[in-house]
C-alpha cells in the first residue's frame, strides 16, 4: 500500500530559518502543503508573504495558496527583527517578486476553512508568532480537535530566551495569542496537543559552515564555502540558485550570531519543527501545562510549563526535551540537495 502524504498547513513568519524549513518540506516526497500563512513576526505581514512567494518559485512550486493574516499582535505593538533577519528577512539573499499573488483569502479564514473541510486530516505547523491561529480558534473553538496535530517552534523552558532572560521571540512577539491557543488546548486529547519545539532543542540545531559545504557538495556543486575569514557581506557565485540564495541568507545568520558572541552558526530553529511535523525526527517529549506570562514587566512572555503537575490543571502541550542535531542536518542536506538538483541550470 502507498503510505498517505502528510498533509500540512504552514503559518511562518518568513525570515532564513523559516525559508530554510520551508525549501525542506518541499524536498520531502509525500509532504503536502495545504497552504500557508503568513504572520507578522520576523518582518512584516506583508513582507512575509511576499518572501513565501518567492521561496516557492524558487524551489519551482506553484500553486500553494499563499495567505496573509493579521498584521499586528492581539495586544501590544508589533516589532521585528530585521537585525537577525536582514532589511527584507533572507538576510543578504535577494529574491526576485514571486509572479504568484497573495490570496484574496484572509490567513484566519484559511486556517478554519481549511480544517473543517478536511477533519482529522491536517497537521498544522506554526513557525511564527501564534497571532493568526488564535484569531482562527476564537472564530472555530473546535479548531484543535479538527486538526490532526500541530507543531509550534516557540518558548523557553528551564532555558534562557533569546529576546529578554526569560521570553523567546515568536512567544514575545504575541505573548497574549500564545497564552489563548494553550488555553484552547486544554481537555483535548493527549494525541492530538501541540509539540512544542523550544529553545532548549531548537537552539541545538546549530548550522555550521560544514554542513552548508556538505550541502552544496550534494547538490552537485562546487564546495560552498561560508568562512569566519570572509568579509561580511560577501555573496555567493553559485550558478546553482537554491545554493546561492542559501548561502547570502546564512551567511548573515552566522554574522548575526557571531556578532553576539555564539560562534559562526545559524540557529535553525524552524527546520527541527517542521521535521517533527513531518515525522522525520526523532525526539522525545513530556506532557505539561503551559501558559504564558502577560503581565509581569520582568517575566513578559514566559512560557511557564507545569511538568509536574503543580497546578492540578491537565496537560494541554507536548514539550520537546530531546533530540538529534546530526540527523537532522543529515536530513536537511538530503532533502535540500535534491530540491537543488532539480534547480540547476542545464
Amino acid at each position: 500500500m502507498t503510505a498517505r502524504p502528510t498533509r500540512l498547513l504552514l503559518d511562518v513568519d518568513t525570515g532564513i530559518d523559516d525559508a530554510v524549513a520551508l525549501l525542506y518540506l518541499l524536498g520531502v516526497p509525500d509532504v503536502h502543503i495545504e497552504g500557508i500563512t503568513c504572520t507578522a513576526g520576523n518582518v512584516s505581514a506583508q513582507q512575509v508573504a511576499a518572501n513565501t512567494l518567492a521561496v516557492l518559485e524558487l524551489a519551482g512550486v506553484t500553486g500553494v495558496e499563499v495567505a496573509t493574516g493579521r498584521e499586528t499582535p492581539l495586544e501590544i505593538p508589533l516589532v521585528t527583527t530585521e537585525e537577525t533577519h536582514g532589511d527584507q528577512g533572507l538576510g543578504y539573499a535577494v529574491l526576485p517578486p514571486a509572479r504568484q499573488q497573495v490570496s484574496t483569502r484572509s490567513g484566519v479564514d484559511l486556517w478554519v476553512e481549511a480544517a473543517r473541510a478536511n477533519p482529522g486530516e491536517l497537521t498544522g505547523l506554526v513557525t511564527g508568532p501564534l497571532t493568526n491561529l488564535a484569531l482562527a480558534i476564537r472564530q472555530e473553538p473546535d479548531l484543535p480537535r479538527l486538526l490532526k496535530g500541530l507543531v509550534i517552534m516557540g518558548g523557553s523552558f528551564n532555558y534562557q530566551g533569546n529576546t529578554t532572560p526569560v521570553a523567546e521571540w515568536n512567544t514575545h512577539v504575541d505573548p497574549h495569542a500564545a497564552r489563548e491557543v494553550y488555553a484552547a488546548y486544554e481537555g483535548v486529547p493527549v494525541d492530538r496537543l501541540p509539540i512544542i519545539c523550544a529553545l532548549e532543542t531548537t537552539e541545538r540545531i546549530e548550522c555550521r559552515p560544514e554542513h552548508f559545504e556538505r550541502l552544496s557538495v550534494a547538490a552537485g556543486q562546487v564546495p560552498e564555502l561560508l568562512s569566519t575569514d570572509d568579509a561580511d557581506g560577501l555573496r555567493s557565485a553559485s550558478p546553482n540558485p537554491v545554493i546561492a540564495f542559501l548561502s547570502d541568507a546564512l551567511r548573515f545568520y552566522m554574522e548575526f550570531h557571531r556578532l553576539y558572541n555564539q560562534g559562526y552558526i545559524a540557529h535553525l530553529h524552524d527546520l527541527f519543527a517542521a521535521m517533527v511535523a513531518t515525522g522525520e525526527a526523532r525526539y522525545t517529549a513530556r506532557e505539561a501545562h503551559v501558559d504564558v506570562e502577560t503581565e509581569s514587566a520582568l517575566t513578559f512572555a514566559q512560557t511557564v510549563g507545569d511538568f509536574a503537575g503543580f497546578r492540578k490543571l491537565p496537560p494541554n502541550a507536548r514539550v520537546v526535551t530531546g533530540n538529534h542535531p546530526e540527523e537532522v542536518f543529515d536530513l536537511m542536506i538530503s532533502r535540500i540537495a535534491s530540491l537543488a538538483w532539480s534547480a540547476s541550470p542545464a
